[in-house]
């Protein structure tokens, strides 16, 4: 009598078929072991979900497989298995997906010092050696720690703890905010060469911006008029109505002001995706440059986002203040760029001083008040770069309390 087969997809099923193998031989009685499956928890990353444990556990050891990590098979990555199932009594067979999964005994904590002895009597050679070389490391390790342990005490007793504290404020201010800094040249004997021009724009993304560039170089006071009552930035408006007139500088600047404000733009969002942008003429390699850059991926209903967090809104506003700093001779108007990103001054503050500028007020017309006043901060790059402290008031009455 033929069989018969029908396919059960594994979609239908919500489950593959699982075929283990056991490192150390074969199973006799597969009754006498309890097999139990373990899925991830995170069931929405497509990188997480799919990772399962299988257990099985026997009277003297028990086995773990994995389709993860380095205990897996490769092959369930190179290749497809099937497993089909005959029913006798109708004589179909229904045909699922399978994985393959490699068993390995699990040995206990407890008898850690009984496997240390059998291979003293009866390991090989490289066994011996490796186990001689893990007992060495622990009795190092205990040694280091206790070497340690005494130079920590002679420190605190020579420095005081209160000394040692504000190196630790001041290591870890230095340490948060490396993170968010351009790239810094501190041996730089030109204050241009700090932060180097190339590092913010690439000159590969630097040609790409020639068209968009163009259109900037060629703005007449009526776009910019139209321009400042659609919000513009007021820093690239600025930089936008002083443009040089020999035709290398205004290229440069144009293309530079077209970059901040889109910068700009894309700190003032909360998710950023390939599509930003584009109705505004910008190349592939720009966005793709700030997606890798200046956005945090995270998972979100099996899709992948591109978040503009706190920290990442931060390293924009580096960004731009070191690309200002080339746009204006290695000055800039702070005020201007907090207004136009969004951030509090005392946040702008903290960047300028993290990057070493040099602080400063300046009068300057106000927008808001024709005929008015108003005092803008102004930060410059002047070497050596300046070296502020930390202040601790904030930090010890948040102990005191």
């Amino acid at each position: 009598m033929a069989a018969t087969c029908s396919w059960d997809p594994c979609e239908e099923t919500g489950q593959d078929a699982l075929i283990v193998k056991f490192s150390n031989g074969h199973v006799k009685k597969t009754e006498e072991l309890d097999f139990k499956l373990f899925k991830h928890s995170d069931g929405i990353n497509p990188r997480k979900k799919t990772r399962r444990i299988v257990v099985a556990e026997s009277d003297r050891l028990p086995y773990v497989g994995s389709n993860f990590g380095s205990g897996s098979l490769q092959c369930n990555n190179l290749c497809r298995y099937f497993v089909g199932v005959l029913d006798k009594r109708t004589m179909t067979m229904k045909v699922h997906n399978a994985q393959l999964f490699n068993m390995l005994p699990v040995i206990p904590g407890k008898y850690g010092t009984s496997v240390d002895a059998l291979i003293e009597a009866f390991g090989t050679t490289k066994q011996k050696r490796a186990l001689s070389s893990r007992r060495l490391n622990e009795v190092g390790n205990e040694t280091l720690q206790q070497a340690v342990a005494l130079a920590a005490t002679n420190v605190i007793n020579q420095k005081g703890v209160e000394a040692l504290r504000s190196e630790v404020v001041e290591t870890e201010a230095q340490t948060d905010t490396a993170l968010f800094l351009p790239s810094c040249n501190t041996e730089a004997d030109k204050a241009e060469d700090v932060y180097p021009f190339d590092q913010l724009l690439s000159p590969n993304e630097f040609d790409s911006l020639k068209d968009v560039g163009a259109k900037m170089a060629a703005l007449t006071p009526e776009d910019l008029q139209k321009m400042r009552a659609e919000n513009c930035p007021q820093t690239v408006l600025r930089h936008l109505e002083l443009l040089p007139k020999e035709d290398a500088a205004r290229d440069r600047q144009s293309r530079c002001a077209w970059y901040l404000s889109f910068l700009i733009k894309a700190s003032l969002q909360k998710r950023l995706s390939f599509k930003f942008g584009i109705e505004d003429g910008c190349p592939r390699v720009i966005i793709h440059n700030v997606l890798k850059n200046f956005t945090v991926e995270s998972f979100h209903h099996g899709s992948l986002r591109n978040t503009v967090s706190s920290s990442m809104r931060i390293k924009l506003v580096a960004h731009c203040l070191a690309l200002l700093l080339h746009m204006g001779d290695q000055t800039a108007n702070l005020t201007l760029l907090h207004r136009d990103m969004g951030i509090s001054d005392a946040k702008m503050l903290e960047v300028a001083k993290a990057m070493g500028l040099t602080l400063s007020r300046q009068s300057a017309h106000s927008r808001e008040q024709a005929g008015t006043q108003e005092e803008h901060r102004m930060a410059s790059l002047v070497l050596p770069l300046v070296h502020y402290e930390q202040r601790m008031g904030r930090r010890k009455r948040k102990r005191m309390n």
